[in-house]
């Protein structure tokens, strides 16, 4: 079971109605649980206090972020970043000592997002470093309640003044959810994700090979995006609460004919 965070569990500092329930009964049903963020405003452990805040307990191992990813692959490539990150962002990356040249990471970098530091940006990219995109999300829910620009379309600018194509780390890169299942003794194609990200959550899992992705109409969620992207979504559910009662039944169908592992 891999479960995105925000607009599924939580909206703001806010459960989602239920969702916290739902994760317990899904840990009671004997699922193991990753959750996969595409956030690149936060760093995991504030991501990991403030689940408990919410009551929801969740050990290191079991949260996956594009930072995580991009520290990795820093990491195996001996690179030094140049971030392009929101501030509160840079300590995940700090201790680097990468000898084989720079890469480009770019996240929602927020305010800080401007003409000198995209060009800053620009200029090693053209220069030769490698381009990391932490994420490609086009939008997500502000504090607001409304849209805002998410990472995307800045990664987009970058991609279209370079004329070089990023590596994704995060949703909806298929590395980015067969690592999250990767010690979960798990096939892709037994797996479920749920998502309220029609494209990321959802057509990126299914892309991946997972056997199931649920859309919820909570967070981002927005009319007609089932229709959006291709594929589809399995179901479109309610929230988190629904998506475990689909998880849950379909789990007991495939117990009854025999097909459950």
């Amino acid at each position: 079971m891999l479960l995105d965070l925000a607009g599924v569990v939580y909206d703001g500092d806010t459960p989602i109605a239920g969702a916290v329930a739902a994760v317990e009964r899904l840990r009671e049903a004997g699922l193991p649980l990753r959750f996969v963020s595409n956030t690149t405003r936060s760093p995991r452990h504030r991501i990991i206090a403030q689940l408990a805040a919410l009551g929801v307990e969740v050990a290191d191992e079991e949260l996956l972020t594009p930072a995580l990813a991009a520290v990795e692959w820093l990491r195996r490539h001996e690179r030094q970043p140049h971030l392009l990150v929101h501030p509160d962002l840079e300590a995940e990356f700090s201790g680097l000592r990468g000898g084989n040249g720079h890469a480009v990471v770019v996240g929602d970098a927020g305010e800080a997002f401007d003409y000198a530091s995209l060009n800053l940006a620009f200029r090693e990219l053209i220069a030769g470093g490698d381009f990391l995109a932490l994420a490609t999300n086009r939008s997500f829910k502000d504090a607001d309640g409304q849209l805002s620009l998410d990472a995307g379309a800045f990664v987009a600018a970058l991609e279209f003044a370079s004329g070089r194509s990023p590596i994704v780390l995060g949703k909806p890169s298929p590395d980015f959810f067969l690592s999250a299942l990767a010690d979960l003794n798990c096939d892709a194609t037994d797996a479920v994700m749920v998502g309220d990200d029609a494209e990321s959550d959802v057509a990126g899992a299914l892309s991946a090979g997972l056997g199931a992705a649920l859309l919820v109409r909570t967070g981002k969620c927005r009319p007609d995006d089932e229709t959006r992207f291709d594929p589809a979504p399995t179901a479109v559910v309610d929230d988190l609460a629904a998506a475990t009662e689909w998880i849950l039944k379909a789990r007991r169908a495939e117990t009854d004919s025999g097909d459950a592992p």
